[in-house]
């Protein structure tokens, strides 16, 4: 029998031709017609139920086996780009100027595509149903849990079982090496907001006035120090303020000030508490000031989890079809977030990442959203061909 690795050898070239096709039109947030156009053009001539996305630009695509019935198997790929301008002087370069695939979503994609053509081969083996969820709008307002509220667990006729993706990263590894971890994978992502209202006055008089920008400052501060001393360190929080802003002139004091933080959480015990901490905290010192705070704290992405049985899975077919010494462990879970986590909160599944990193010094290569992001499509195969051996190992586990 042809095996995944084979197959996916046998698509390469023509994913890797699909990846920077991709690259050159690289489109933001939900709507992406060139993307989906392009993916379309690739599955037009296989045996596949597409639903096109209402609300966004996704395309979800259900493969039958034909090996009996069976689990429902999903496998995504997400395809966003980043506004970044691209730095990066390769002959695929971005045609659409301010925009990047700085995250390597393109690779995704196609990485995706090469797996559904490995399975569309296979289908006569496949006992079950495998959904292919091409995905917008992860680096921005989430198009994961749109696509689960259009009917994406339940296209099948059945509910999904299982879930599975992978991640590229263009750093931290060399090329071709796979990792993630059992438990908490990402962290959970939510968005705190405060304006100070205060009440200007001339900057040489400030007892006339309710200066909002010293209490700004002072609750900045405070809530750092309200993480290092509220908060086990070994439940991790990341809050980093990331805009600050008010006044006009040096010689004015404004009505108000503003900023915006990033919380960053690894369990939804600890995401709760950050919440209510942070808010009674910039209440009270804008009173303690005789100030007020209007403060808008936004729930963003839950906690990314890795089922601990299917991470068991996945990691051992990493191992069989590329080696041990092609894995790696991660000690830790990563601070970025990712709506991946919608669909894990709901089916069990796995999130694994793997080096596209083709620089010798991988330990300081450009990151992934850094406009020299640079990531070499040569894994392309291997990850079509993870993906299509997870689907094929899960279909004929059957239905636990």
């Amino acid at each position: 029998m042809t095996t995944t690795l084979e197959l996916a050898q046998r698509y390469a070239a023509e994913i890797i031709s699909l990846r920077r096709a991709l690259h050159q039109v690289p489109e933001y947030d939900l709507d992406l017609p060139k993307t989906q156009a392009l993916i379309l053009e690739a599955l037009e001539d296989l045996d596949l139920e597409i639903t096109l996305g209402k609300e966004l630009s996704s395309i979800t695509a259900v493969l039958r086996g034909r090996g009996g019935p069976g689990p429902v198997v999903l496998l995504r790929g997400d395809m966003d780009a980043l506004p970044v301008t691209e730095r990066v002087d390769v002959p695929f370069k971005s045609t659409h100027p301010g925009l990047m695939h700085a995250c390597g979503h393109d690779l995704h994609v196609a990485g995706l595509v090469g797996a559904v053509k490995i399975l569309h081969e296979l289908r006569d083996q496949l006992t079950g149903d495998v959904v292919f969820m091409f995905q917008p709008g992860e680096e921005t307002t989430g198009g994961a849990p749109i696509m689960i509220h259009e009917g994406l667990l339940e296209v099948a006729g059945r509910r999904v079982d299982s879930a599975y993706c992978l991640h590229v990263q263009s750093a931290g590894d060399p090329l071709g090496m796979w990792n993630s971890k059992p438990g908490p994978v990402m962290a959970a992502a939510d968005q705190l907001s405060v304006r100070v209202v205060g009440a200007g006055a001339h900057g040489s008089e400030p007892f006339h006035g309710k200066d909002p920008i010293p209490v700004a400052c002072e609750m900045v501060i405070a809530l750092q120090t309200m993480v290092t001393r509220q908060f086990d360190v070994f439940d991790p929080v990341v809050l980093t303020v990331g805009r600050i802003a008010g006044g006009t002139k040096e010689n004015i004091i404004p009505d108000d000030a503003f900023f915006d933080a990033t919380v960053r959480t690894f369990s939804p015990e600890t995401g709760a508490k950050v919440r209510e901490a942070s808010v009674r905290l910039v209440e009270n010192l804008a009173a303690a000031h005789g100030l007020t705070a209007e403060v808008d704290y936004r729930v963003g992405y839950p906690v990314t989890v890795n089922d601990e049985a299917e991470f068991v899975f996945a990691r051992q077919a990493i191992v069989d079809l590329f080696g041990a010494e092609r894995f790696r462990e991660r000690a830790h879970a990563e601070c970025g977030a990712e709506d991946m986590s919608f669909v894990l909160n709901e089916v069990p599944g796995a999130y694994v990442n793997l080096s596209a990193c083709g620089a010798d010094d991988w330990h300081h290569a450009a990151d992934n959203h850094s406009p020299l992001a640079d990531f070499d499509d040569s894994v392309l195969a291997d990850g079509a061909a993870l993906l299509a051996e997870l689907a094929v190992r899960r279909l004929s586990r059957g239905i636990s």
